[in-house]
């Protein structure tokens, strides 16, 4: 609860200084799009080996000349993936453990970051995002579980993030960004194979993202002249 009130906090000072400066500075639209390679920590599956959309519109409003600030509103699939990786063991209740996991988890997500631009070439940006699950599905063993909105997963997602945006081209920049959910999307319980012991794990959305990003209302020739 403590991090979704730090979160609204943030969100709300960073659009006072929004409005304090939209009147006297060059607001900018963006259209993003890209892949993500995720995993969720705590799940016993490891790497980043889930693949998925994300995309959405953004705008940026200027602080000063090297400052901006920027507020998406994006589509964004999470998860986690393995492959099957054994097809002789069985559980406790004759039912084939095959290890195979899929997780895929929907999320329409408002990420707020603060970014510094050096030479109009590369950018830097923190901030954080606010995510609500919009749809769930999940495979174990090559069963579809019974996942449904209400549970077992968080309605909510705060994540931190850490973005780096190189200019490819005129308004045309590519996008590297990294971000970890801060409290945990679920807890579970485990059970070995054969019963006999359990265990506990909070998980948590681990995700890269690779993404294009288009940027309206920029004035080129002053990026020309400043590079």
């Amino acid at each position: 609860m403590k991090f979704r009130i730090l979160f609204k906090l943030f969100l709300a000072g960073m659009l006072v200084v929004m409005v304090n400066t939209a009147h006297a500075q060059r607001i900018k639209g963006a259209l993003i799009a890209g892949f993500n390679l995720s995993q969720v920590d705590g799940d016993e599956v490891y790497g980043f080996k889930k693949f998925g959309f994300v995309g959405g519109p953004s705008a940026i409003i200027p602080l000063t000349s090297k400052w901006s600030v920027s507020l998406e509103t994006i589509f964004n699939q999470k998860g986690s993936h393995q492959k099957k990786q054994y097809s002789d063991s069985s559980s406790l209740l004759g039912e084939k453990i095959t290890g195979a996991y899929d997780l895929k988890l929907n999320y329409v997500e408002i990420p707020v970051l603060i970014h510094y631009e050096d030479r109009n070439t590369m950018t830097v940006g923190t901030g954080f995002s606010w995510g609500r699950l919009v749809g769930v599905k999940e495979w174990e063993h090559g069963r579809r579980t019974a996942t449904d909105l209400s549970g077992p997963y968080k309605r909510n997602d705060i994540d931190w993030l850490f973005d780096l945006r190189i200019r490819v081209y005129q308004k045309l920049k590519f996008n590297l960004r990294y971000s970890y959910s801060i409290p945990e999307i679920r807890k579970r319980e485990f059970t070995n194979v054969d019963g006999t012991r359990t265990w506990e794990r909070k998980q948590y959305n681990n995700y890269i993202s690779f993404r294009l990003i288009y940027i309206f209302n920029e004035k080129l020739e002053n990026v020309k002249n400043k590079q």
